[in-house]
C-alpha cells in the first residue's frame, strides 16, 4: 500500500510539472517575437515613436509651402492687387485690403509652422485659407474666366484653353494633407510648443487601501 501511494504521487506530482512546462511553453510562444501581443505592442510603440518625427516633416512642408506663395508677393502689392481683383469675388473696396494683408498672414503661418508655434492653430488657419483658396479657383472655370490664379506669384488674363485650374486644385489639395495631419497631431520634435509648454510626466495613482473582512464561521479542524 505504502509503495502503490508513493508511485501515485510521483506521477502526480510528474503531471503536474509536465502540465506547467506545457504552459510555460505556451506562454513564451504566444508572447514571442513577432507573433501575439508582443508583436502588436511592438508595433505601436514604433508607431507612436514616429508620430512626432511625421509631423516635424508635415510642419517644415506647410510652412515652406506658405514661404513659396507669400515671397513673390512681399513688396508687389499693385501686383497682387490686379491678380486678386482678376477673381471678380470680392467687392472693390475690400480688394487692396485683402491683397496687401494676404501676404503678411502667409508670411506669418509659414514662420510659425516651421518654428512649432501654436502649431493646432496654424494647422487650422492654412486648412481654412487653402479651402478658399480651392473654392475661388473652382469658381473661376464654373464662371467662365481664363486667368492664372496667381499663386506663389502675378496673375493675369490668358487664352482659353490656357487655364490650369485642375492642377492648381489639385496642388492646394496636397498642400491640405500636412494641415490636417497637424490638426490630427501638432506634437512634433524641435517645436516651440514643446519648449514653451513641456509636458508634464504623469502622476501616478494613490493606492487606496483594501479592506480585509473576516470570514464567516471560522476554520475547522479535523
Amino acid at each position: 500500500m505504502t509503495a502503490e501511494r508513493g508511485t501515485a504521487a510521483t506521477n502526480g506530482k510528474g503531471g503536474a510539472a509536465g502540465g506547467n512546462g506545457v504552459k510555460s511553453k505556451s506562454k513564451q510562444a504566444a508572447s514571442g517575437p513577432g507573433t501575439g501581443i508582443g508583436a502588436g505592442t511592438e508595433s505601436q510603440s514604433a508607431f507612436a515613436t514616429a508620430l512626432p518625427w511625421i509631423s516635424l516633416v508635415a510642419r517644415l512642408l506647410l510652412g515652406a509651402m506658405w514661404l513659396f506663395y507669400c515671397l513673390p508677393k512681399l513688396g508687389a502689392s499693385d501686383a497682387n492687387a490686379a491678380s486678386v481683383r482678376n477673381f471678380q469675388i470680392l467687392p472693390s473696396g475690400l480688394v487692396n485690403v485683402f491683397a496687401y494683408a494676404q501676404p503678411y498672414v502667409e508670411l506669418a503661418l509659414g514662420l510659425l509652422a516651421i518654428a512649432g508655434l501654436g502649431t493646432r492653430l496654424v494647422a487650422v488657419l492654412s486648412a481654412l485659407l487653402l479651402l478658399t483658396y480651392i473654392g475661388g479657383i473652382a469658381s473661376l472655370g464654373a464662371r467662365g474666366i481664363h486667368i492664372t490664379c496667381g499663386c506663389g506669384g502675378a496673375g493675369g488674363q490668358v487664352a482659353v484653353g490656357k487655364t490650369r485650374y485642375t492642377l492648381d486644385i489639385l496642388r492646394d489639395i496636397l498642400y491640405l494633407v500636412p494641415a490636417a495631419w497637424l490638426i490630427w497631431k501638432p506634437k512634433s520634435k524641435f517645436s516651440a510648443d514643446a519648449a514653451l509648454l513641456p509636458e508634464l510626466p504623469p502622476v501616478a495613482p494613490v493606492p487606496t487601501p483594501r479592506r480585509t473582512t473576516p470570514a464567516k464561521g471560522g476554520s475547522s479542524r479535523r
